[in-house]
C-alpha cells in the first residue's frame, strides 16, 4: 500500500482528522472512491479475523473486575489469568487511543497464557467505558484528564498487587497511547518491575532518573511522528544509569503489532517483539 495513504491514517488516528477530511483526502491519494474504500478495508481493524487467543479458551479464566479509581472513579477491567491456584505476576495491558478494543482484550489474554495475571484496563471507565465506535472512542481519550488518567492506572497496579493471586511482581505492556502510558507508568510508580513501550512516545527527560523498573522499547522504523523523541531519551535514559533495552525494527509502520489491521501489520517484527517482551517478563515477573 502507498505509504502517504498509510501516514495519512496515522495522522487521521492521533491528530485526529475528522472523518469528513480523512475519506476526502482518502479518496484523492487511492485515486477514486472505489480504491479508497478497498485501502480502508485494510486499514480500519478486523476483531474477528484476527484474535489468536479464543475468549472462551478452556485454558483461562476471564473475568470483569472493578477497582477504585481517582475522585471517587469505579475503573474497570479485563482480567485473565490461567487456571489453576497459584501465585502469578502482574501485568497491566495498556490500550491504544480508541478504548478497550477487542484486540486489546485478544493481547490481555496471549499474556495471561504465557503464565501471567493480565489486566487490560479501561482507560474510559470515566466516561461509562469503550464505545462500540472508534472515533468516539478517541474523541474521549482527548477528554481524558492527564492526572487522573495516570493515578486510575497506578491504581490498577495497587489493585493487582492486592490480589492473592499475584506474587506481588508488577509489569506493564503499552501500544501507541498505552506506549507512551507504559513509559509514564515507569516513571511514576518504583515498585513497577518491567515496562514495555511500543511505538509510544517519550516522557519529560526530567522524569527519567525515577525508574526503576528494567525498561523495553520497540519503535517502528517508519514512525517518524514517534520516533522524533528516541534519540533525546535515550540519551536520558544512559545519563540516568536506567536498565533498558531499545529496538528499532527496519521498514515497518506504527501499529506494527496490531494484527487487526492488515496494511500496518507486520508478522515478523510483531513476533520478535513479542519473544522479546515476554523474556523481560520471565526474567522480572517470576
Amino acid at each position: 500500500m502507498d505509504q502517504r495513504i498509510i501516514n495519512l491514517f496515522d495522522e487521521y488516528t492521533h491528530a485526529p482528522l475528522t472523518r469528513k477530511e480523512f475519506m476526502e483526502r482518502l479518496v484523492k491519494l487511492a485515486g477514486g472512491t472505489a480504491l479508497a474504500a478497498a485501502a480502508l478495508a485494510v486499514l480500519e481493524p478486523g476483531y474477528a479475523n484476527a484474535a489468536t487467543v479464543a475468549a472462551d479458551d478452556n485454558n483461562l479464566v476471564t473475568e470483569d473486575v472493578t477497582w477504585p479509581g481517582d475522585a471517587g472513579v469505579t475503573m474497570k477491567g479485563y482480567l485473565v489469568h490461567p487456571k489453576g491456584k497459584k501465585k502469578r505476576g502482574a501485568v497491566v495491558v495498556i490500550h491504544e487511543n480508541r478504548g478497550l478494543t477487542p484486540h486489546i482484550k485478544d493481547v490481555t489474554r496471549r499474556v495471561a497464557t504465557a503464565g501471567y495475571l493480565a489486566l487490560g484496563v479501561d482507560a474510559l471507565s470515566v466516561f461509562g467505558g469503550t464505545p462500540t465506535n472508534e472515533d468516539e472512542g478517541r474523541a474521549l481519550i482527548g477528554k481524558l484528564d492527564k492526572q487522573q488518567n495516570l493515578n486510575n492506572y497506578l491504581a490498577a497496579l495497587t489493585y493487582l498487587r492486592s490480589r492473592p493471586d499475584s506474587n506481588g511482581k508488577t509489569g506493564c505492556v503499552g501500544f501507541c497511547w498505552g506506549g507512551a502510558m507504559a513509559n509514564s507508568l515507569a516513571t511514576h510508580d518504583p515498585k513497577l518491575n518491567a515496562a514495555v513501550a511500543y511505538y509510544g512516545t517519550q516522557p519529560p527527560a526530567e522524569q527519567v532518573p525515577n525508574i526503576k523498573a528494567a525498561l523495553m522499547l520497540h519503535y517502528a522504523g517508519l514512525d517518524e511522528r514517534v520516533n522524533a523523541g528516541m534519540v533525546a531519551y535515550e540519551a536520558a535514559l544512559k545519563a540516568a544509569g536506567v536498565h533498558y533495552e531499545q529496538f528499532v525494527y527496519p521498514n515497518v509502520n506504527h501499529a506494527f503489532n496490531n494484527d487487526s489491521s492488515p496494511a500496518r501489520y507486520n508478522a515478523e517484527a510483531a513476533k520478535l517483539a513479542w519473544d522479546r517482551t515476554l523474556k523481560l517478563f520471565k526474567q522480572t515477573l517470576s
